[in-house]
């Protein structure tokens, strides 16, 4: 079997996605993207195609090798994430050849189910206790939300409170049997957050996400110290060699994406090295449907797994629903909060390719928000 074509397709509302076709009429499905580069990934993928077109599909991780270390330069988001793509759709076509999931191939599955969490937003408390209710309503167990927006760099009283008030009504509604994560997403200060962790422990949240940004890494460690809460990162870490300063820190939960660091064959080898530290697996999951079904074969197959982000019905997608490029969206039917394992060969999804043609014609020009102080400085978002 030889690769014979690969190709891309820029999906709304901020997506890629890459279908990589064989002589043997295997084709294999891939996310590869990074959130408002996707036309740099793009062109990333088509170069590095160039050392797959005419190869054995099947050699998954001598590509791999290949792909991360074949160039002089190497690293970073948009390569790793080309790689990424490519890595998910070299697992759908040797699990769709031989017939079974990928995480029959990665040793079988360790659960029927996977727990997963949702999103809530809401910037006033009354609005996130309506979203949690309705979370609550649909089942979830688990949910995640923005600690903030915008936030000064040493915060006020007043943005200190607004955190713990915004927290609370969560927990409110959630009541002790649910969990609630707490986002920082890099935009809380390192003074910030080391002020607010104590200030949370009364809410037990499941865990603290993106604490600092991941260039502060050097500071993890006494924000780990800080408080009791959990500390969870890795959505903007790219391999086994970026989390292990996290890991050596103390973080108590990884969360590589499977659309940015290294694909399946990555995130396998990150979740491996978490467990030699005590660390557990929360695969980033904010993309779409590919990205979802990658996440979920290595849940199955994975022991110290914790839970699943995804993000259906997430603000981001209006008018662009994940479930719309499936040809049977059942496979990502929740109950109580929990998914199935998929039985499905390869990813276990089945792309609906007319509608990827279709949107991909309309493409998309996603960006991410650029945020200021009222002194126009730059803030993080």
């Amino acid at each position: 079997m030889k690769i014979t074509r690969v190709e891309t397709f820029l999906i709304p509302p901020r997506w890629l996605f890459c279908r990589v076709e064989t002589d043997e009429g295997h084709v294999g499905w891939g996310e590869p993207v990074v959130e408002g580069r996707a036309d740099s990934v793009r062109a990333a993928v088509g170069e590095i195609a160039e050392l797959l077109v005419g190869a054995d599909p099947l050699r998954i991780e001598d590509h791999w090798q290949v792909m991360t270390k074949g160039s002089f330069y190497r690293g970073g988001p948009v390569l790793a994430s080309a790689v990424a793509g490519l890595d998910q759709a070299l697992w759908d076509i040797a699990g769709k050849a031989r017939g079974v999931p990928v995480h029959e191939l990665l040793g079988g599955p360790v659960r029927e189910h996977v727990r997963a969490y949702t999103w809530i937003g809401g910037d006033e408390p009354g609005r996130l206790k309506e979203e949690a209710q309705r979370q609550v309503e649909a089942g979830f167990t688990a949910v995640k939300m923005n600690a903030s927006g915008r936030m000064s760099p040493i915060a006020g009283p007043g943005e200190i409170d607004e955190v713990i008030d915004r927290v609370a009504a969560a927990r409110e509604v959630l009541g002790p049997g649910r969990d609630v994560a707490v986002d920082f997403h890099g935009r809380v200060s390192y003074p910030n957050a080391r002020r607010l962790l104590p200030l949370l422990e009364p809410f037990t949240p499941m865990f603290v996400e993106e604490p600092v940004v991941p260039e502060s890494m050097t500071q993890v460690r006494s924000l780990v110290e800080a408080s009791n809460i959990p500390i969870a990162l890795g959505e903007r870490l790219y391999s086994r060699w970026d989390f292990q300063p996290a890991f050596q820190a103390g973080i108590a939960v990884a969360q590589p994406d499977l659309s940015h660091a290294g694909g399946i064959s990555e995130v396998r080898r990150i979740a491996a090295q978490a467990e030699v530290y005590g660390a557990l697996l929360a695969p980033h999951c904010p993309l779409g449907p590919l990205s979802l079904a990658a996440s979920l074969q290595v849940a199955f197959a994975t022991p110290n797994f914790l839970i699943q982000e995804q993000s259906i019905g997430i603000h981001y997608h209006d008018g662009n629903e994940l479930l719309d490029y499936l040809v049977d969206p059942s496979v990502f039917a929740f109950t109580d909060g929990l998914l199935p394992r998929p039985t499905g060969p390869g990813l276990g999804v089945v792309i609906d390719e007319a509608r990827v043609r279709e949107a991909d014609r309309r493409g998309h020009a996603w960006r991410s928000p650029v945020w200021r102080y009222p002194d126009s400085s730059f803030a993080e978002w």
